[in-house]
């Protein structure tokens, strides 16, 4: 038999979920909570909505137990309240907070990432393992969530055929990273890792697929371009849509640099041999390298030795592994 009709039976249509993504607006910050609420809605209807949080110059710096939704410079949130709030980024953290109560107890309420401050005020943490941190409402993941998944790269892959089908192989997507309070990328370092990466996609014969983040200074940034162009390929300037995707997608090799623990968990999801380029250390490294040593424990990521040995392993598939519990959760409360 078809699937009964509710217009027929008299039964209600199914309930779906209503999810808000609440973040800074930026989008290494606002993809974490937009790839959980995703993930989510693959396991149950939902309807997400984003809203992007904003506070006026003058109040910004003010911790978060001084801000007050007056001090909103973006438009005020209001009812109807959704079932499930998801959050990210210290922008958030003041309205988390208050959304509960305001609902009238409805809303669910997850933050993601550590939140330093009322961590006993959400109704769950998705927090990266490697922050190290413990509470009954943690919920720990290898890396932080994000939006790729196979299907997502697959369904975006044809835009970006005609460019990259043709080249070579091995194709080795390179993300680069940048400047962070925990790593710098110098000019002198940038191409000191461009000759090694041509170095090793010149001995194998194959091709480059490179994309910068936004956080590339603008030197490391040119003189990897100047070293990196002879090559075949395509290392993408910015116009145009992001072939990020694309380039994951078409990828035998993945190489990332280690300051981001976005990238590296969205590599890893790939299944794909993942290799991690060194950047240089400001300062005490113990967070990443728990993270790299999970993902190399895992069998996803090893250093980058100049060679494109490739290997297997099962892809990770954390942001849906959260979801559930998220979605658990719920059920349980």
């Amino acid at each position: 038999m078809g699937r009964r009709d509710a217009r027929v039976t008299g039964e209600p249509p199914p309930h779906r979920l209503s999810i808000w993504v609440v973040s800074d607006g930026r989008a290494g910050i606002e993809n974490q909570a937009l790839g959980l609420a995703e993930a989510v809605q693959r396991l149950t209807p939902a309807e997400i909505t984003v809203k992007q949080i904003r506070w006026r110059p003058l109040f910004d710096r003010l911790p978060s137990a001084l801000k007050t939704p007056a001090m909103l410079a973006s438009a005020p949130l209001a009812a109807p309240w959704p079932d499930l709030w998801i959050a990210t980024g210290r922008a958030t953290l003041p309205l988390s907070t208050r959304i509960k109560r305001w609902s009238g107890g409805k809303t669910f309420v997850v933050q993601t990432q550590d939140p330093r401050w009322a961590n006993d005020r959400y109704d769950l943490i998705v927090a990266p393992a490697h922050d190290d941190l413990s509470g009954d409402n943690v919920f720990e993941i290898t890396g932080s969530p994000h939006r790729v998944t196979p299907e997502r790269i697959a369904q975006a892959a044809p835009a970006f055929a005609d460019r990259i089908a043709p080249l070579p192989h091995p194709r080795v997507a390179v993300l680069i990273g940048g400047r962070s309070k925990a790593f710098d990328l110098t000019q002198a370092h940038a191409a000191d890792l461009a000759d090694r990466i041509a170095a090793a996609v010149h001995a194998s014969g194959g091709s480059l697929l490179l994309t910068f983040s936004r956080r590339t200074p603008d030197a490391a940034k040119a003189v990897m371009t100047e070293r990196l162009s002879g090559l075949p390929g395509w290392i993408w300037d910015g116009a145009g849509d992001n072939p990020l995707f694309g380039f994951l997608h078409f990828a035998d090799h993945i190489l990332v640099t280690e300051d981001s623990a976005n990238m590296a968990a969205e590599a890893a999801s790939t299944g794909k041999p993942v290799h991690i380029l060194p950047m240089v250390a400001l300062r005490s490294g113990d967070k990443f390298a728990r993270l790299h040593d999970d993902l190399a424990e895992r069998g996803a990521t090893r250093p980058f030795d100049g060679t494109l040995d490739g290997w297997t392993y099962a892809p990770l598939a954390e942001t849906q592994r959260a979801a559930r519990a998220v979605l658990e959760a719920m059920g349980a409360r």
